[in-house]
């Protein structure tokens, strides 16, 4: 696609950046537009990925039919299958009246499915069937309907391990899967953090009535190296907290700083040992696990260095991590050395040391372990309420639903 067709997209439907991962995305969305071919958008949450399925709609043949855009995961897994295939009357408790689902709502047109992988099985058997024939049976009937939908979906899951875990039906996949479009995150796209933030800046400063929020030039290497877990929708955020909040129009980088959630905690990897800098995180939790983890298996290295000189062996310090990370001392040259008269303690004869001394050993914490304190925690915090807790933790809250009843946390 030429470029000044890009450019067109990205004016018709307000798209900010010049990254070629997003032109890319971009191109592919346009060139699939005209088949019927069901797509599958990829990309973490809150990289922009419903824009194109409506990149996709109004490009098509179906442009003038209907859009239907539909969060999975915010759909209770009761009610999921009466609203994408509609009920008969009477064939669930509630159901008062006959119901039209999506699916033959949007006949002649395209649903967008996001948050695809939150589907459970048994709906995506159904989909699966939509896809393949077109066919479609409502709750509680037995008459086989038949629907002209394309479908486009969206998930920020990794599919390929949502099929190895048995969450996810890999034929329904290869089905989506049939166009892929990845989004890249905001971390990826350089310059494009700066154009969105001064785009935000704008429309906020139009939205309160006040002057734009501008960065100093410090603060703008400051948010472009910060890596945005949450991407456009952090960025906004921040952008919109900073315009009410601050009284000063010029943001420097130590105001800046304290929008940024865990900004140093992203380079700390760097600093806590031999080789940890080559390490990638997918996010600021997995940074938070592997910190806990180097500080334990140091505390039982420093346990093992005490046991060694109680028990009166020669300590191997190359095993300690605190001792071959270390930073060389310069020292500067000694001229007089004094003398030290050294006086051996007398022996205490209450303690005695054991050949059978054991170093205590920690309890071994899996990823599991961390991950139910934490939703455990989150739920006491807003006692019990799962939507609240559900937007803290970053997922959906039928996820949330499962691992609750996946940790026993019900009570």
């Amino acid at each position: 696609m030429a470029a000044s067709e890009i450019v067109q997209i990205k004016q018709r439907f307000g798209i900010i950046g010049n990254a070629p991962g997003l032109h890319r995305a971009i191109d592919i969305a346009i060139q699939v537009a005209p088949t019927d071919l069901s797509v599958l958008i990829t990309g973490e949450s809150g990289v922009g990925k419903e824009y194109f399925p409506q990149i996709i709609h109004q490009n098509s043949r179906r442009k003038h039919g209907s859009y239907i855009a539909v969060n999975c995961g915010a759909i209770p897994e009761g009610t999921i299958d009466s609203e994408l295939f509609g009920h008969e009357k009477g064939s669930f408790t509630g159901a008062l009246s006959d119901r039209k689902g999506y699916f033959e709502v949007a006949d002649g047109g395209t649903i967008f499915l996001d948050e695809v992988g939150e589907l459970p099985l048994p709906t995506q058997a159904r989909l699966l069937r939509v896809l393949e024939s077109g066919e479609f049976i409502k709750v509680g009937s037995s008459k086989v309907q038949k629907t002209n939908v394309r479908i486009v979906a969206a998930t920020n899951l990794n599919m390929e391990q949502a099929i190895s875990d048995g969450r996810f039906r890999e034929d329904l996949f290869y089905r989506l899967n049939s166009v892929p479009i990845q989004v890249p995150p905001l971390r990826e796209r350089g310059d494009d953090i700066y154009l969105l933030f001064r785009k935000f800046a704008a429309d906020f400063a139009e939205k309160y009535r006040m002057p734009a929020i501008y960065l100093t030039p410090d603060a703008q290497r400051m948010l472009v190296s910060y890596r945005f877990p949450g991407n456009i929708r952090q960025l906004k955020n921040i952008t919109e907290q900073i315009s009410i909040i601050e009284q000063n129009r010029e943001i420097s980088s130590d105001i800046l700083r304290n929008y940024l959630p865990n900004y140093d905690m992203e380079r700390l990897p760097a600093i806590l040992g031999k080789g940890k800098e080559e390490r990638t995180f997918g996010s600021e939790r997995e940074i938070l696990y592997q910190v806990l983890f180097d500080m334990r298996k140091e505390i039982h290295e420093l346990k093992q260095l005490v046991h060694d000189i109680m028990s009166g062996n020669e300590p191997d310090l190359s095993k300690v991590n605190i001792f071959t990370n270390a930073e060389p001392v310069v020292q500067a040259p000694v001229t007089h050395v004094p003398t030290i008269q050294i006086k051996t303690p007398e022996p205490v004869e209450h303690i005695q040391y054991t050949e059978d001394y054991e170093v205590e050993q920690d309890p071994v914490f899996t990823l599991n372990d961390v991950e139910k304190d934490l939703i455990k925690k989150v739920l006491e915090k807003y006692k019990g309420k799962r939507r609240p807790a559900a937007k803290e933790l970053n997922i959906s809250e039928r996820t949330l639903y499962r691992k609750i009843k996946e940790y026993g946390l019900e009570n």
